[in-house]
This record gives C-alpha cells, sequence and structure tokens, in this order.
C-alpha cells in the first residue's frame, strides 16, 4: 500500500509517478495499492484534489490508468457517534477486499494471455480514493474559530495556553477514552498486544530491512573492457559505448535471477549504452504502435526503465534496491541537481 496525501500529490514528483501504471509487468512484479486521502486541506490552504467533485477526480485517475474506489466520509454527514466510525472502517475493509479481488483478476487475466501466446494487456489498476475531514475527532471550534475540517486542525489547536483551553484540551484528550486502552497498571491491554503482528512480520524485524534478502551482483571482469592502444592519438572510442557493453555483459550475467534493472530519464540511447538492448528492452506497457517494431526496443517485461523524471527513476531505484537487487542510474550532470537531495536522504537513511 502506498497512502498519499492530498497536499503532497500536488507536488510535480508525485504527479508523474501517477505514470508508474503502464511500466507494472502483471506477472514479474509486485502491486502497489495507492490510497489517496483527500482531507481537505494541507498547512494553511485548500487542497486542488479535495476541491475537484468526484467525477474530476474520477476523470483524473482514470487518465492515469487506475480505476478508483472512492471511500468517503461527506461533511454533511460525519460525526462523532460511534456508527459513523464502525462505517468508515466497514467501507475501508469493503474497498481493500475488492482492490485485492481486482488483483488477483489481473494476473490471472495476464497469465492466460501469456499462455495463449498474446501480448498482455495493460490493466485498469485498482486504487482507493479516501475522503475525510481534516482534524476529524479533534475540537470542533476553539475560540470561536473553525478547526474541525479546516486547515487549523494542522496547526498547533491550543497555542494560547489559558484556562479554557487547558479544560478543552483535557476534554479533547479525555474523549478517545485512552483508559479502555490501558490496565490499572499502565499496561496496554492484552487484547491489543495480540493485534501487533509476529515474528518477520514486525516491521524492524522485515528481512527486507536487515538486508537478509540482497543477493549478490555477479560482475563481469572490468579489465576486459581497456581500450588498448600503442600511444595516444592513435584510437577511436568512447567511454560511453565501453561503459554500454560494461553494463550490457553486468545484465547477462544477473539475467537469470532478475537481478538487475538499468533506470533513467530518456537517456540509456543518447549516453550510447545501447549495447545494453543485446539484453533486453526497454520496459513498456502503454499502447503499442506498427513502427514500434522497428528500432525501438519496446519490451513489455524490459528490464530497462525509462521515464522523463529524474525524480521517478530514483524512487524506482530506491524500491527495487529495497527488494535486495541492484540497479544503475543514469543521468546527465546538469540535470543530477534535480534528485541529488534525494539521493542524498537515501544514501544516509540506508
Amino acid at each position: 500500500m502506498l497512502f498519499v496525501g492530498d497536499g503532497e500529490a500536488e507536488t510535480g514528483p508525485l504527479a508523474a509517478s501517477w505514470h508508474s501504471t503502464k511500466y507494472i509487468h502483471p506477472i514479474n512484479d509486485g502491486f502497489v495499492l495507492p490510497i489517496l486521502h483527500l482531507n481537505g486541506y494541507k498547512i494553511a490552504n485548500p487542497t486542488l484534489l479535495a476541491r475537484m467533485d468526484k467525477e474530476e477526480v474520477t476523470n483524473l485517475f482514470k487518465g492515469y490508468g487506475y480505476e478508483p474506489i472512492f471511500v468517503e466520509l461527506k461533511q454533511e454527514t460525519f460525526n462523532d457517534k460511534l456508527d459513523t466510525f464502525d462505517q468508515i472502517h466497514i467501507d475501508m475493509a469493503a474497498a481493500m477486499d475488492l482492490c485485492m479481488d481486482k488483483f488477483a483478476a489481473i494476473r490471472a487475466a495476464a497469465i492466460a494471455e501469456q499462455e495463449a501466446g498474446k501480448p498482455i494487456t495493460r490493466p485498469r489498476w485498482p486504487m482507493i480514493v479516501m475522503r475525510t475531514p481534516k482534524g476529524w475527532t479533534g475540537p470542533k471550534e476553539i475560540k470561536g474559530k473553525k478547526v474541525e475540517d479546516y486547515w487549523r486542525s494542522h496547526q498547533v489547536p491550543f497555542s494560547d495556553i489559558d484556562d479554557e483551553n487547558v479544560i478543552n484540551l483535557e476534554n479533547w484528550m479525555r474523549s478517545y477514552q485512552i483508559e479502555t486502552l490501558f490496565n490499572a497498571d499502565g499496561s496496554v491491554k492484552q487484547e491489543l498486544v495480540d493485534l501487533a503482528p509476529k515474528g518477520i512480520k514486525r516491521f524492524g524485524s522485515n528481512p527486507i530491512v536487515h538486508g537478509q534478502v540482497s543477493k549478490d551482483l555477479k560482475m563481469p571482469d572490468f579489465r576486459k573492457y581497456e581500450v588498448k592502444f600503442a600511444k595516444p592519438g592513435t584510437e577511436n572510442a568512447e567511454m560511453t559505448r565501453v561503459m554500454g557493453k560494461f553494463l550490457r555483459d553486468v545484465m547477462k550475467e544477473n539475467e537469470a535471477e532478475k537481478n538487475f534493472r538499468i533506470f533513467g530519464p530518456d537517456e540509456t540511447a543518447s549516453n550510447r549504452w545501447n549495447d545494453v538492448f543485446e539484453v533486453s528492452g526497454k520496459t513498456w506497457l502503454a499502447n503499442f504502435f506498427e513502427e514500434d517494431k522497428t528500432n525501438d526496443f519496446l519490451q513489455q517485461d524490459g528490464r530497462v526503465m525509462e521515464i522523463l523524471s529524474e525524480h521517478t527513476c530514483q524512487g524506482w531505484l530506491e524500491a527495487y534496491n529495497l527488494t535486495g537487487r541492484h540497479g544503475f542510474f543514469s543521468c546527465y550532470e546538469a540535470f543530477s541537481h534535480v534528485i541529488d537531495s534525494m539521493f542524498n536522504q537515501h544514501a544516509q537513511n540506508g
């Protein structure tokens, strides 16, 4: 699952990443379920997506290749009653079940097409659009100013601590009935402890987090790619073409385990790494035209990932590395500053 806030959804990198549906192979790849949360506001302004009506949001994400499934708590009906809380959980559970069924149907249909020797039809992937009030269950007003279902709930609600606000803050905190979650000695009730995942299902114990699923990358001897010359100025060679042969062989040696991919913003060919296409084409599950058969190396199960978005390529590579596999990211020096902060953050977290 990928949980997306409607404020974050206004950013350019995230807007480009919705096109990743055109690169997901329904048999070979894992599935991602985006949950777009429309709660109406960012720090101090309305969000654009939340101010679009249901039809417009539906059309937008259909254009991206999704089938939006809505879970909505409408402004005119929300309240603090228990049945309202229960209903939103019931609706979300039903939407999740529906999405899982759709994922299974997509994979089954793709397998049937592959077994019949047909190209795989790019599916329309499910996603959930959840609409709830911002700051729901918080104070509705503070000193006569609207807070719940408004941008103020993104701020520090009780910034002025006077006697009235202390009482209101206490009432707000007590409304969550904390006493129902803890024993008299302060320990968490056992029925809640039992809900927590066990063993490797715990987030901090996931084998991927600890690098336990990483596969070694098989590497050819780099010395084989030496450009030999008797004296300077006597041989013509391009370092990127030589590197293309090296990358081709890295991909070839790891092809059996599908352990290596190349990521880049439309630059594999322009950087003279064309030799990699002897091993794998460029991932493409969008529409094919007749002229694509000639010289474009488009391939539904290709292992070269190209989209004209450095941010998206970087994000793809980070996720691919987290599965224990390896990748190569190419980018022109002048454009590398577009994503150098992403790389620095990834390296620091690693």
